[in-house]
């Protein structure tokens, strides 16, 4: 089954991608899911902290339509995570495309992602 994949790529400003990534795991990916969003993969990327990544999954145009419009109207995102994802994003990027079930399946199992402390 094929689904429409959201990828939102953003540059946040210096020094803020393990504060974004905290919010994210712990208030907004859970408020996501709440709303009947499909997180398929969040985190920071290998090469820079402070650049991050959201794949949201959904069955067709019109469902994302409706499912983001409700959630992004709502108090619980008006009032919760959205100011403070808002003043740490310097720039976003989005692309939504077309993924079968088997390449879904390959990102989901990558887990969520955190900057690697090491190298």
């Amino acid at each position: 089954m094929t689904r429409l994949i959201e990828i939102l790529l953003y540059r946040l400003k210096p020094g803020t991608g393990g504060v974004f990534f905290d919010i994210m795991q712990n208030i907004s990916v859970p408020l996501h899911v709440q709303n009947g969003i499909d997180v398929i993969w969040h985190g920071q990327s290998l090469h820079d902290p402070d650049a991050y990544g959201l794949i949201r999954g959904f069955a067709d145009m019109t469902t994302l339509d409706a499912v983001q419009s409700a959630f992004y109207a709502s108090t619980a995102w008006r009032s919760g995570p959205r100011e403070a994802i808002i003043a740490r994003i310097e720039t976003a990027t989005k692309i939504i495309i077309p993924m079968n079930a088997d390449a879904v399946k390959g990102l989901r199992e990558q887990g969520y992602h955190a900057f690697p402390t090491e190298r």
